[in-house]
Parts: C-alpha cells; structure tokens; sequence
C-alpha cells in the first residue's frame, strides 16, 4: 500500500520523544523532525536488495537506496514499522522480524529525522510494489560497493550505509532465514 502525505506522523524532539503528530506533507514541507526505519534485506546468499525509487515518491524520486523503509506511522513503533515497510516493499508476507543494529539522527537544511536501521533475511521471491520500486535487483557487497559512486543514492539511505559499514565492514549473511544479530561491537 502507498503512503500518502496525508498519512500522520509523530513530531519528535531531538531525544526522540513525541511532541505532536503532523500529516507526512506538512512535516516534510516545515522539516518537522519525525521518524523513519532503513532495512537492509538480503537473500540467502547474502546479497542487498537494492532498488530506484519511482519518480512520484514525495522525496528522493528516481534514486537508487540499499534499504527499503520509510516514515514510522503515529503511535507505530519502530519495529512495526520496519516489517511493515519491508514487507510492502520487498512484495513478500511473513518475513522474520527485522534485526535493530543502530539508531541515528538524520538531519539536512531541508531534512530531519529519526533512523532506525535494520538488517532482515528474505528467503522468498521479491514482487516489489509498483508504486515505489522501478528498478531493483540483488548485489553483493561488492558490486554495491562499485556503484556507490555511479549512481545516484539517496541520501538519508547513503548516509545510514556509510554508519552500518562503520559498525560492521564485514557481509553479515542470512542463516537459516535469519540475519545474525549485531557483534558486540556493533
């Protein structure tokens, strides 16, 4: 299902604390800080499903990203989130729960928001939703790697990745259809 800018958000401070709650149109247009959720999914062979956006997505149209996700809905917390988002964008039911590994604050003169980001296994064939997916396949971590400086990515999404890699430069892989949890390190 498309989200759409009358969708309501929960307004958040600079703690991550709710404030108010705001539709997505107006919080993008006054940079009302709010919350988001990056999943990185693999397959089973350990290869990020990396996609371009549509050209009708509300912000960053027609740019590639190495993560589904997308707004967390009011009261909706990060987790449901980002199973939900996966879910709708992968085109796929029953994924496992996404894996947290790290939170961050997103912000730009013309962007804010909250980021949890999220690592999940699917094991089964992707039917990526139409009204947010134009292009997108499997990579490894090193053809991704190649094309970090052909294409353009957006930004929020380049900017969790950089973070992840920070935390882990190693390919996690999908085991048994789950992403092993976090090192220690992490």
């Amino acid at each position: 299902m498309a989200r759409s800018a009358d969708e309501i958000l929960d307004i958040v401070d600079e703690r991550d604390r709710v404030v108010g709650q705001a539709p997505r149109g107006e919080a993008y247009a006054r940079r009302l800080r709010h919350r988001a959720v990056f999943v990185l999914a693999r397959d089973p062979s350990g290869r990020i499903f990396v996609h371009r956006r549509t050209a009708q997505k509300l912000v960053f149209p027609s740019r590639y990203d190495m993560f589904v996700g997308g707004v967390v809905g009011a009261g909706e917390t990060y987790d449901e989130a980002a199973r939900r988002e996966a879910e709708e964008e992968l085109g796929v039911t029953g994924l496992p729960a996404p894996t947290p590994l790290f939170r961050f604050l997103y912000e730009t003169p013309e962007h804010t928001w909250w980021s949890a980001v999220y690592e999940v296994c699917c094991a089964t064939p992707v039917d990526p939703q139409v009204e947010e997916v134009a292009w997108h396949a499997f990579l490894t971590d090193e053809e991704l790697a190649g094309r970090l400086t052909e294409w353009a990515w957006v930004p929020d999404g380049l900017a969790a990745y950089h973070r992840l890699l920070e935390r882990r430069p190693a390919a996690s892989r999908c085991r048994g259809g789950q992403v092993p949890p976090p090192s220690a390190d992490s």
